[in-house]
């Protein structure tokens, strides 16, 4: 007959507790294998800060926080700080039984931010998908297990351009995305047209202007591409992040369906785009979005107002980018994925995670991420 100090409701309580006992940081950096340009920037190499969450129970959850100064003004040392020095110390001690608690404390540490808070909130979902014994996609939603990803041709000459997108073409890629708006628009004009001819009808087009033109430009280019037929999907963020104006006339002047990015980070920015109507559809990124918790809340706006959403990535590793796609899996207003990021790395540190076969993701049936261990 064995003999215990501990009643069956302590019992419990042990065995459901999840307290969060330590948040550790690591830098990464991987070369890219090729340099990736756009409007904005050239990336020659993956910058991000990885994080691991350890709860009592013994339980490990993985996220990562990319840094995209001219994006989402975060760096490697903000990020770093951000998440030591501020969030470490109100998060530690917190049980995940109660995580809406958790993910208003996370969200409330400080303004801004949103990378450092991304890889934290990728973490805890991580973790509490685990203690449910259920793959991330699943606990969020569970409306499909398959994805299929774009692919992004950088800003180069017309020539290079139109042999990249030829190269995509052949490794199976059928949705293309352009970078433009980095010179004037008769070269950006130039780039589609050679990739038109290059690739065919076949495949979808859509072009990213990473803010790169002025609201008359944006018309006047759209337009002209509608007249040529060159067929352009969809346009993303033609105008600069803060003239949602701008983009509201640009979105009633033309046929071509015009996409917010930048624009949106946050739900109440989300609610200004779908009140104005000054996009068609809207780019859901964790590292904008500050993680899952809140990007759940844009795509449920969004859907309220009929607008479909695509969730997109910065330069990321197949860590970030796996709960990205399992966010996207979820929900039936995601349409489109540009999740091509982890493709462009010359090295992977993930064991687990989601799987590419070409342009087809699989998400990993093991609980939480899916994420095995990651090597660096």
């Amino acid at each position: 007959m064995s003999v215990s100090n501990v009643s069956q409701e302590e019992q419990v309580k042990v065995e459901t507790d999840m307290v969060i006992q330590d948040i550790e940081v690591k830098r990464i950096s991987v070369p890219l294998k090729k340099p990736f340009k756009t409007a904005l920037r050239t990336v020659e190499q993956l910058e991000s800060v990885l994080v691991k969450i350890t709860c009592d129970n013994g339980m490990v959850g993985w996220g990562e926080a990319s840094a995209t100064v001219v994006i989402t003004g975060d760096s490697i040392e903000s990020i770093e700080a951000a998440i030591t020095k501020t969030m470490k110390p109100q998060l530690i001690g917190k049980n995940l039984l109660a995580h809406e608690q958790v993910f208003h404390t996370l969200h409330q540490s400080m303004v801004g931010n949103s990378s450092a808070k991304a890889a934290v909130d990728i973490a805890l979902y991580d973790l509490i998908a685990q203690r449910c014994n259920l793959p991330l996609y699943q606990l969020l939603g569970g409306y499909q297990k398959q994805l299929e990803t774009d692919y992004t041709v950088s800003v180069n000459s017309p020539r290079e351009m139109g042999e990249d997108a030829a190269e995509y073409l052949k490794q199976g890629f059928n949705v293309l995305k352009i970078k433009v708006g980095k010179d004037n628009i008769d070269d950006d004009i130039l780039r589609i047209q050679e990739i038109r001819k290059m690739v065919g009808n076949a495949v979808k087009i859509r072009l990213d202007a990473n803010q790169g033109w002025d609201m008359k430009e944006a018309i006047r280019s759209i337009r002209k591409m509608e007249d040529m037929g060159l067929d352009i999907e969809l346009v993303e963020q033609p105008v600069k992040a803060h003239d949602i104006e701008g983009m509201r006339r640009v979105t009633q002047a033309v046929d071509t369906p015009i996409m917010a990015d930048e624009s949106v980070f946050t739900p109440a920015q989300a609610a200004e785009i779908l009140y104005t109507r000054a996009a068609d559809m809207i780019n859901i990124k964790l590292m904008k979005s500050g993680g899952i918790f809140k990007a759940q809340l844009i795509n449920q706006m969004a859907e309220e107002f009929g607008v479909e959403c695509m969730v997109g990535s910065m330069i990321e590793s197949r860590l970030s980018v796996t709960a990205a796609a399992h966010f996207a899996a979820s929900k039936k207003n995601i349409t489109r994925f540009d999740f091509d990021a982890p493709l462009m790395l010359l090295n992977d540190i993930v064991d687990g995670g989601v799987q590419y076969e070409g342009r087809v993701m699989t998400l990993p049936d093991l609980p939480g991420l899916g994420i095995r261990s990651v090597n660096v």
